[in-house]
Order: C-alpha cells, then sequence, then structure tokens
C-alpha cells in the first residue's frame, strides 16, 4: 500500500476533518464500515486509571512508580465498601473502562473484584510474579510487564523489596499464563536488548500469548531516553514484527513512532501533545487550552481513590514514551491522516490494532473466533 506522508501537513479544524472523512469515505466506501466501528468502540469506552495499591513485591529498576515516590504520595485506601462505593462513582459518571496499576494489583485481588462487577472492560498491569485467578476474572485483559528482554530482565526487575536478587521472573509469567487468552506482554524495548527481542517474542508466541512493545525509560536517572543506535534498535522490532505477526499486536507506525517520538507530520511525542493527562488535575489548565486533542473524561487515580494523577505514568514527560500513551496520540489524531485515501485506511490499521490488544475488546483474536 502506497501512502503520502505529507511532513507539512496543517492541523485541519474540527469541521475540516469531519468534512475531509466524509470525501474520502465516499471515495472508499470499503472503509466506512471500519470507520464507523471505531467510532462505535471510541464511544463505548471511555477509560480511566487506578492505582490500586502502593504496595508491589519487587522493586523494578527504572519504575516510575517508586522512583517518583507515588507510594508515599497518598494515603493507601483499604475499605472495600468505599473503594466498591467509588468503583460505582465512577461508573454513574460513565466511565466502562479501568486499568488498574500499582503497586502490584495481584497483591489485592478483592479491589479488582468492584471494578469487574462495575465496568464491563477491566485490565490490569501486573509484573507476573503472582498469577491472577480465572474464577470472577474471566473477561480481565491482564498485561504483564517485562524489561528488555533475555537475562536483562532480571537483571532489571528481579529484585526483591530488600534489595536482593532472584532469578527466573519471565520464566514465571510464562508458567502462570501459558496459553491464558486473557494475557499480553507489555516488553519495554532497551537498546541493551536488542538482541533478545527475537527470542524474547519467540518464547512469548509459544507460551500462546500476545505482545505489545514498549519503550523502557529509565526513571530515575538523568537520561532516560538516551538511545545511541535508534535506527538498530527499530529496525530489529520491526523485523521481529515480521517474524511474528500473530503474536506482536504492534502496528509498524505504532513501532517508529514509539522508538523515534516522530511522527509523519513533524510531531514530537511529550507533554504539549500527550493525550493522557488527567483532565480534572489542575496543572492542566493551559495544556487543555492549547488546541491538541486529549482523552476525554480520562482521569488517573491515586490509591486513596479520590486524587487525580497528573497523567497516565510519571508526570516526568522528558522522559517518558509509554507504549499506550503514545498508541493514544496516534488515535486521537486521525485528522493528521487525511491527506489522501492510503493514509486514512493507515490510520484504520493502526486502530484496529489498538484494539486488538485487550482481551475484552470485539477486535481481540478471541473475540472474533467466537463471533
Amino acid at each position: 500500500m502506497s501512502v503520502s506522508l505529507n511532513l507539512t501537513s496543517r492541523p485541519l479544524s474540527r469541521k475540516e476533518a469531519k468534512a475531509r472523512t466524509v470525501e474520502i469515505l465516499a471515495a472508499r466506501p470499503d472503509l466506512s464500515a471500519r470507520m464507523h466501528r471505531m467510532r462505535r468502540l471510541g464511544r463505548a469506552v471511555r477509560s480511566c486509571e487506578v492505582h490500586l495499591t502502593n504496595s508491589c513485591n519487587i522493586r523494578c529498576k527504572g519504575c516510575w512508580y517508586f522512583e517518583g515516590g507515588f507510594d508515599t504520595a497518598v494515603r493507601e485506601e483499604s475499605d472495600p465498601e468505599r473503594i466498591r462505593a467509588f468503583a460505582e462513582h465512577l461508573k454513574e459518571e460513565g466511565v466502562t473502562q479501568a486499568t488498574l496499576i500499582g503497586g502490584e494489583p495481584t497483591l489485592v485481588p478483592r479491589r479488582i473484584e468492584p471494578f469487574v462487577e462495575a465496568m464491563p472492560y477491566v485490565t490490569i498491569s501486573t509484573n507476573g510474579l503472582r498469577p491472577m485467578p480465572r474464577e470472577g476474572f474471566e473477561n480481565l485483559a491482564i498485561a504483564v510487564s517485562i524489561f528488555g528482554g533475555g537475562p536483562l530482565d532480571d537483571d532489571l526487575r528481579a529484585i526483591r523489596v530488600n534489595g536482593s536478587k532472584f532469578t527466573g521472573l519471565f520464566d514465571t509469567a510464562l508458567k502462570h499464563y501459558r496459553d491464558d487468552p486473557r494475557v499480553m506482554f507489555i516488553y519495554a524495548l532497551s537498546e541493551a536488548g536488542v538482541e533478545h527481542i527475537e527470542p524474547t517474542v519467540r518464547r512469548i508466541a509459544e507460551n500462546g500469548n500476545t505482545v505489545t512493545f514498549n519503550f523502557y525509560s529509565e526513571h530515575g536517572t538523568d537520561t532516560p531516553l538516551r538511545i545511541s543506535n535508534e535506527q538498530r534498535l527499530l529496525e530489529e522490532a520491526l523485523r521481529v514484527r515480521e517474524l511474528y505477526p500473530d503474536a506482536v499486536m504492534s502496528h509498524p507506525y505504532f513501532i517508529r513512532t514509539l522508538i523515534t517520538g516522530r511522527t509523519h507530520w513533524g510531531g514530537t511525542f511529550g507533554y504539549d501533545v500527550c493525550p493522557s493527562i488527567s483532565v480534572d488535575h489542575p496543572a492542566h489548565k493551559e495544556r487543555l487550552l492549547n488546541g491538541n486533542p486529549v482523552i476525554p473524561g480520562f482521569n488517573a487515580w491515586g490509591a486513596d481513590y479520590r486524587t487525580p494523577q497528573f497523567c497516565c505514568t510519571s508526570g516526568d514527560c522528558d522522559g517518558c514514551r509509554d507504549s499506550q500513551a503514545v498508541y493514544s496520540w496516534l488515535m486521537v489524531s486521525s485528522s493528521r491522516f487525511l491527506d489522501d485515501e492510503g493514509q486514512l485506511e493507515l490510520w484504520l490499521d493502526i486502530a484496529e490494532s489498538y484494539w486488538r490488544q485487550w482481551y475484552w475488546s470485539p477486535l481481540h483474536a478471541e473475540r472474533r473466533e467466537q463471533a
């Protein structure tokens, strides 16, 4: 497919984007059903994020949660009824999707239950050390973290709370979740781990799971996004994606943006464009007025279940290239893909790859097979 990527394209107004989309769909009616499906999903899924607990059973190097002091910023709420009331309040506000992070959510499965009961779309982010039960959580999407791949993962993540090290964290996660369709590995790529990308993805595929790429930012250092040979890492990630297209959910365009931080329209990922900010956080008053889109109604909540956090991750915008924030940036930027029919088709491909990640999504492979 030949796609025009115009580096000088200007942003379109909402009215202009709507008219241009109608024009393209009239010329390409085969894209209409896909576009309408993306719009329906976008309307049905209203997201939030919740820090479920301040506790974790390991201390990963570069973990933004502990490097940024999120574990001590608010007092953790443990009352089941208050947590249930919070989940019900979100539901009443129209929230339908919750991403539950920590800390480590598998340490407090009872806190996950109110969200599963209140919302149709729930995801947890876990380090994989403890298994998430199936009973009662059959429709839960599980995102398992991995840093660097191969032996580098143990070097970066297999660290107990007391600082002592162990081995086999990735092996443990694979054992817990073999052939579990709920599970997708979130693989944070590192330049130091280029040689581990293919064997790590192979093991995930052979284990019956899927994977999406993330970017390893070593929070707590002076240069968390430093990379010496960007092209080498990019080429290897794209090559492995081609080798395992059924396992790697990440679209090639997304992979390029994730690793380089750049888009075809000249955009550079950062605070001014990141859409994954908490709309109720007072620090974002000017950002919300700069014309760049945000995720409608999105908020990230602290473990007290009442304090809005800065954004979906660290708040260290100069050191962040979070995979889901980057994907969301591309998702809300459909107006940048309207120079021609090929661009709109490209955006649809990117959007569908985003939705395929989650087990609760109608685009997930398991759901399509059941349909």
